[in-house]
């Protein structure tokens, strides 16, 4: 692959995209901040269903501060809608994503801008690492090219009771089209927990094998953690579902006591759920130093204007993300880089210990099937759904783990892997780099 033109003509071949690009003007979006005679910037997001309510507060007022209008669309498919945003030429202003993977395509591609002075001090480690590029003329430049504007905590387990010696597990793959990265964030928080952060970053930038011991280790530790129903029950459960339904944590009349997830699961958890460590679960190496996972969600620059500057300032600045706050549920309040923002509500308890837990880290990595080039993030993915079908199945291991070494060997000859330090040691006080 060489870099996201290729994915622009594949991914997506010639899914209606003039008529998506048409969409990005029509009334189907949400606008925000509608007053003013400003200019009208697109805003492309994952939030949907509720959740984009609290941002999109945050954009009216940015929008009262700048004299603009934002439009926000909302999608759980933001890889294939921003591909086909960029093949009919109509790509947002900024958009918000959340997979350093495919943010590497897009910079390399051009598609994604390079951060100025005066925005580039809010690309901070490991959410935003620096991207060397190579232009036309051969000359390779080293800049950020996107900024976090919200945190997650990963590496949580969730549940009733503090860790007990024998956890029974709550499990759900099923995501459309994603399906599978619940799993992909037991293999990594596994690995990271039991072999260190240097371990997990050489896997994560495709320097150690999938089939080594290490990697595989992972994956059988996961299969033992797992009775055999739980993991053929999770091809069909949603992940939504774990904070109740059939499957849920909540429901009492399942058997499952825990569930592993990052913070962001807590907007469905009251105050008897609460999440600790992973390593108080699988007694890993965290006795000497706390290691967690982290995702983002970072905003970077399509179309290029000091209008959409402006706006990825202002969303890093301490009054948006007061108004973010202000604007959440306790139990949805946003995390930052540096540490929390004091609102006027008061957090559940669940959302003080992931921000406690966070400032108390000694090693932040950065997820790494969501920093692995796409192709190699999807065939993860679709690896962890075959072996939940046989999970016990070492010849059946074995193939999984020797076609991800052919898929990683395939993206290091053609450099899609361009990041390399993926870990972090936060400062005191704060999530920042």
């Amino acid at each position: 692959m060489s870099g996201s033109g290729n994915v622009v003509r594949t991914v997506v071949g010639v899914v209606l995209r003039v008529v998506l690009a048409g969409c990005l003007l029509a009334v189907s979006a949400v606008v925000s901040g509608c007053g003013g005679g400003g200019r009208t910037l697109v805003v492309l997001g994952p939030w949907t269903g509720g959740e984009e309510k609290p941002f999109l507060k945050v954009l009216d007022a940015v929008g009262k501060r700048t004299g603009h209008r934002y439009v926000y669309q909302g999608t759980r498919s933001l890889r294939e809608t921003l591909v086909a945003q960029l093949q009919a030429g109509a790509p947002p202003d900024v958009a918000v994503l959340n997979n350093l993977g495919d943010l590497v395509e897009y910079a390399r591609d051009g598609a994604a801008r390079p951060l100025p002075e005066g925005v580039a001090g809010s690309a901070v480690k490991p959410w935003a690492p620096r991207v060397q590029v190579t232009d036309g003329s051969g000359t390779t430049r080293e800049n950020a090219y996107w900024v976090p504007v919200r945190i997650d905590l990963k590496s949580l387990v969730w549940s009733r009771s503090p860790p007990t010696t024998s956890p029974s597990w709550c499990l759900g793959m099923a995501s459309e089209a994603t399906s599978g990265w619940p799993g992909t964030d037991w293999i990594e928080d596994l690995l990271l927990q039991r072999r260190g952060a240097q371990v997990y970053q050489d896997w994560a930038t495709g320097r150690l094998a999938w089939s080594g011991p290490e990697v595989r280790g992972a994956w059988q530790e996961w299969a033992d953690l797992l009775p055999p129903e739980s993991a053929a029950d999770a091809l069909s459960t949603s992940f939504e579902d774990i904070g109740g339904g059939r499957y849920g944590l909540l429901n009492r009349g399942t058997a499952c006591a825990q569930e592993h997830q990052g913070s962001f699961i807590r907007r469905h958890y009251g105050n008897e759920v609460l999440p600790y460590p992973t390593a108080l679960f699988v007694h890993g190496r965290a006795a000497r130093q706390t290691a967690f996972e982290v995702s983002g969600d970072m905003a970077a620059v399509f179309k290029e204007s000091d209008d959409a500057w402006r706006l990825v300032r202002e969303l890093t600045s301490e009054e948006a993300r007061r108004d973010w706050v202000a604007a959440a549920r306790p139990q949805e309040q946003p995390l930052f880089p540096g540490g929390s923002i004091a609102g006027t509500r008061p957090p559940t308890p669940g959302t003080r210990t992931v921000q406690a837990l966070l400032d108390g880290a000694d090693r932040i990595c950065f997820d790494a099937s969501d920093a692995m080039p796409p192709t190699l993030r999807d065939a993860f993915s679709r690896a962890v759904l075959e072996f939940l079908a046989a999970p016990h199945d070492s010849a059946n291991l074995t193939r999984l783990l020797k076609q991800l070494d052919k898929e990683s060997e395939f993206q290091h000859e053609d450099g899609a892997f361009q990041l390399d330090d993926l870990c972090d040691r936060p400062h005191a006080g704060g999530a920042g780099g």
